[in-house]
């Protein structure tokens, strides 16, 4: 959780008010997001032209991407000074703490990141006139506050996913999960497999609805039709590194077992059935599927230093397994008739893997059932009750519950909205979402991070992604860091609003229009009687205990 050391010091002593009062220079500071953990505001303002005077105990720990132009314009004789000292007893390296006055800019941060948080903040306090007169004691309340992106469905280009680390930066998130491979498409290049990206990494049909039910075909990239791409392993090189000078590691997701129609369609021969367009799954019964995902998580790691490695984990039919001699092989052997038991068995061997090279697996909650190492990430996405089990395992968790953290779900009116998956999840719900809040309190203090998560079946453009990213992605980012024990929507969602505002003028962003929000219908909220109440439900499709 937080590095409560820091919040525990006492502030500098310096004629400061608590925030909230109605000076001009309040409102600057009160639109802060996420807002600091404690902030005191003081009056007056650190001017920022004529150039500073550096004065630093830390080498270049504090140089970071976020440090604006003026204070890299040293000037021995100024009588302003910025200055960089180490913090100690902080407990996150993201921890730090700045103070502001007339004439000094003073940050302490235990690491490079936390430099980075505290720049952060001073690029949203500063004005016309300059940086106000402020002391900041900050840190984060989770280790974990991501986002991720789905790029199978719809295809987006690295300098839109630059685009989008810059803004996540801007907000103090730290991971930009990638999902990398599904049915629809294999997006990173894999030198050894060559077919992924030849054969898979392409379909001819750009609507997701169509293709799906077209029987889901493929084509090359010199298809005239051809829709798609992939990422090559330069060009990802070149985003891990971008993302890392400003504080964020990106995640890759590598699918298995489910979810990989893609790869059963390139190479059949780690399918059940050994037929492509038919298998979803990969054999788990063949020592050639373990063969082909160690291959492919080698050049993985190869091009992404993240110490998290994500297996994806979730919604495997195993249709073939009942039926299949090889998984029926590897279960006798493992003593087992259920099919539950042949994943849990192909998770617990990959995360024996990534650990053996020094990473860490990270996966849906359906990985819970495996016999993982402890260092183990669990992202939940269903019930809490996951959470429970989770912790329960001394796993890391997660929380991305689909209710509250999935924002390919509508935010308003839907006749008013582009397409999205259904659902309704408008800023005020995923600002509302209490991390674990039906937990005890000994487990929720356990959670790991929060993430949000934009699947892309109906998010064909990147204006499209920015719209459903943004400003919801801010409420996340809020709770990630600041905690928001206290709710108070009403005074977010002016910040949001300025924000959006901002976003959308000096980002050259596509954020959702805030101010003119619908929002829900009066009449939705009251009780009725109607016809259906009571009355007899028949499922056009069999009714599915995975998802009640």
């Amino acid at each position: 959780m937080t590095g409560t050391n820091i919040l525990a010091m006492p502030f500098l002593a310096c004629a400061m008010a608590f925030a909230g009062t109605a000076s001009a220079q309040d409102r600057t500071t009160g639109n802060l997001l996420p807002k600091p953990r404690q902030m005191a505001v003081g009056k007056g303002v650190f001017t920022t032209t004529g150039g500073v005077k550096t004065v630093s105990t830390v080498g270049d720990m504090a140089d970071c991407t976020f440090m604006p132009s003026w204070a890299r314009q040293e000037n021995a004789q100024s009588a302003k000074v910025v200055s960089y000292a180490r913090l100690e007893g902080a407990s996150s390296p993201e921890a730090y703490r700045l103070r502001v006055v007339a004439d000094t800019l003073e940050i302490k941060a235990p690491s490079k990141e936390g430099f980075m948080r505290a720049w952060q903040t001073v690029n949203q306090l500063q004005g016309k006139k300059g940086v106000p007169c402020v002391d900041v004691a900050d840190a984060p309340a989770y280790k974990w506050r991501g986002l991720m992106i789905d790029v199978v469905r719809h295809f987006f280009p690295i300098d839109f996913l630059k685009r989008q680390v810059d803004v996540m930066a801007q907000y103090k998130f730290n991971r930009l999960h990638l999902h990398l491979t599904d049915a629809e498409g294999w997006r990173m290049e894999i030198k050894r497999y060559p077919r992924l990206t030849d054969s898979v990494a392409y379909r001819p049909i750009e609507d997701w609805r169509t293709w799906y039910d077209t029987g889901k075909p493929y084509c090359s990239k010199d298809d005239p039709r051809a829709y798609g791409g992939y990422y090559t392993q330069d060009q990802l090189r070149d985003l891990v590194a971008y993302a890392a000078e400003r504080g964020i590691t990106v995640v890759p997701e590598i699918e298995m077992p489910g979810h990989s129609n893609e790869v059963m369609t390139a190479y059949p021969e780690l399918s059940c059935t050994h037929e492509p367009h038919t298998q979803a799954d990969y054999c788990a019964g063949s020592i050639a599927t373990y063969d082909f995902l160690e291959n492919v998580l080698k050049e993985v790691m190869d091009v992404f230093p993240s110490h998290y490695i994500h297996v994806g984990g979730d919604e495997a039919a195993k249709k073939a397994w009942p039926a299949c001699p090889l998984c029926q092989a590897k279960m006798r052997e493992l003593g087992t008739t259920n099919v539950e038991d042949l994943q849990a068995y192909l998770i617990t061997r990959m995360g024996q893997f990534l650990n053996e090279h020094g990473r860490q697996l990270v996966g849906w909650d359906e990985v819970i059932a495996s016999d993982l190492s402890k260092n183990t990430t669990v992202m939940v996405w269903r019930g809490t009750n996951r959470a429970h089990e989770a912790i329960k395992h001394g796993y890391d968790v997660v929380l991305s519950p689909g209710a509250y953290c999935y924002l390919d779900h509508y935010q308003d009116a839907p006749q008013l909205q582009r397409p999205a998956i259904g659902g309704y999840v408008p800023l005020e719900k995923v600002y509302g979402y209490v991390p674990g809040g039906d937990l005890p309190e000994a487990e929720r203090k356990l959670i790991t991070g929060v993430q949000g998560n934009l699947w892309t079946e109906h998010i064909a453009t990147t204006d499209h992604v920015e719209q459903m990213l943004w400003p919801r992605a801010l409420a996340l980012a809020e709770i990630g860091w600041n905690g928001t024990e206290k709710k108070d929507y009403k005074e977010f969602r002016s910040r949001a609003l300025t924000q959006v505002e901002r976003l959308s003028r000096e980002e050259g962003m596509h954020p959702f229009d805030l101010k003119h929000e619908v929002g829900q219908r009066p009449e939705s909220l009251k009780q009725v009687k109607n016809k259906a109440i009571g009355a007899k439900i028949t499922y056009n499709k069999p009714y599915s205990k995975a998802y009640p």
